[in-house]
């Protein structure tokens, strides 16, 4: 009985896309085969705000345990200035949003002009702003006496501010990487997307955190 080999499908490289690690089926659309591929940015992006999720979720448990044990513990009025920071920080998003819709348009149609990258600037601008206004709600504290270890609540404010703040510099060091790339006319936008989610994840964090030290602190 004669045995029937199949011919198997031919892959190419396709040339000028940066080496021979780019691939793309013969006869099929290389354009198409990328849209399909999940990008890596959008899965390690959910991961690493998963782990910023739980490490806030043990630090709100962490106070509701200690308040609820401590006879030391004393109230702590905020400093008003986080209200005005919360502010600063919507309008951040407000405007990263526009950013990121804006260089959507620019990136799916003809290339025309200068890339769109004021509204980034403008975010980066803000997210520097209100890192600025926490500094200026600790040196309020402190000039009041309240600090670290003055007492538990100052200490879970303290805490509970530098941590969001130190999340939030790694967000303002994503807008410079998208700022960069952008200009460079090498943004991809699962980049673009994966940082938009985590900075506006910082945002909705920040207001959940104002909300529980008003109402713990």
């Amino acid at each position: 009985m004669a045995t029937i080999v199949h011919e198997p499908p031919q892959i190419h490289p396709q040339r000028g896309s940066g080496g021979p690690g780019n691939f793309a089926p013969a006869g099929g659309s290389r354009r198409k085969v990328q849209e399909y591929a999940p990008p890596p940015a959008s899965t390690g992006i959910w991961v690493v705000l998963a782990a910023i999720g739980m490490t806030f979720a043990a630090l709100t448990s962490a106070l509701v345990v200690r308040k609820g044990g401590a006879p030391d513990w004393r109230h702590l009025a905020l400093p008003s200035i986080l209200y005005l920071n919360t502010m600063v920080l919507l309008a951040s998003s407000v405007t990263l949003e526009i950013a990121r819709r804006r260089i959507a348009t620019f990136m799916s149609g003809p290339r025309v002009g200068a890339a769109p990258a004021l509204w980034l600037h403008i975010t980066l601008a803000l997210g520097f702003l209100f890192v600025a206004g926490q500094y200026l709600a600790w040196r309020h504290l402190a000039a009041q006496g309240v600090y670290l270890a003055t007492n538990p609540s100052s200490s879970f404010f303290y805490v509970f501010t530098a941590a969001h703040g130190l999340h939030l510099l790694g967000g303002l060091g994503g807008l410079g990487r998208v700022i960069g790339k952008l200009h460079r006319s090498g943004l991809r936008k699962s980049t673009l997307d994966a940082t938009s989610r985590y900075w506006h994840f910082m945002d909705v964090l920040w207001i959940y955190l104002l909300l529980l030290l008003w109402m713990k602190l």
